[in-house]
């Protein structure tokens, strides 16, 4: 989850250097937006190698992946191969034979409440971010930087947000307080429209440092705890 936010931090980076760079040159939009995706295009495809040929073979991904593959997980058979694992199921003792996997319909019904938060949440976050961002929100005296920088801004807090689950106390574990969490950020869009109607830059880059980084936040909490309880085969999804 901190690595999608570091991927969105990270295309602000380039977008920002790259306007930087050929802000004052002719057809400094289009040169810098050729570079912008050519050095993206670079990434994704180093990305696709780094996943083919070097994540398999790290020695925490195999454990996990052979793990899941004991327990009767049947999407890793080929993810093994490319580690040059052929026979995972040496790793258990344990007899799996009996076990049923759950259907995806009642692994939804038991967690209807945390994918309807997951889906609520980013909901509020898509209403704003980042369509509402590009219109002209508020007084401010950044001209073409200032979608850029409350873009920047999201990406930045949303990655801080997706790191402060670690803090325990931040943590927030119980099913009625996520709700709620998730409840309570739609008062963000009356404040960005007031924001945008009366306010200035300051303002609007508060609020936008407030989306980012709720949304990091509940969707770490939502994706790291909704889990728990369950194997890759999992009878009783709630045990004692």
């Amino acid at each position: 989850m901190g690595g999608m936010a570091v991927a969105g931090a990270l295309t602000s980076a380039l977008r920002l250097m790259a306007k930087a760079a050929f802000e004052k040159s002719n057809d400094g939009l289009r040169k810098g937006a050729m570079i912008f995706l050519a050095i993206a295009t670079v990434i994704v495809l180093l990305c696709v190698m780094l996943y083919a040929y070097v994540f398999p073979k790290f020695p925490i991904v195999k454990y996990y992946r052979r793990k899941a593959a004991s327990e009767g997980s049947k999407t890793v058979s080929a993810d093994l191969a490319a580690a040059g694992i052929q026979n995972p199921s040496d790793l258990t003792d344990d007899d799996d034979s009996k076990n049923q996997r759950l259907s995806n319909k009642k692994l939804l019904i038991q967690n209807i409440d945390y994918a309807v938060s997951l889906f609520l949440t980013y909901v509020c976050t898509l209403s704003i971010f980042s369509g509402f961002l590009y219109e002209n929100t508020g007084k401010h005296g950044l001209g073409d930087w200032y979608a850029l920088v409350l873009v920047a801004m999201y990406n930045c807090w949303d990655l801080v947000g997706r790191y402060t689950p670690l803090v325990k106390s931040l943590k927030i574990e119980n099913r009625k307080a996520i709700n709620f969490a998730v409840l309570s950020r739609y008062f963000l869009i009356l404040a960005f429209y007031f924001t945008a109607k009366y306010g200035d830059q300051g303002w609007m880059i508060m609020l936008i440092s407030v989306l980012g980084l709720t949304n990091g936040h509940l969707t770490v909490c939502i994706m790291t705890i909704a889990p728990k309880g369950y194997n890759v085969i999992s009878i009783n999804p709630f045990p004692k």
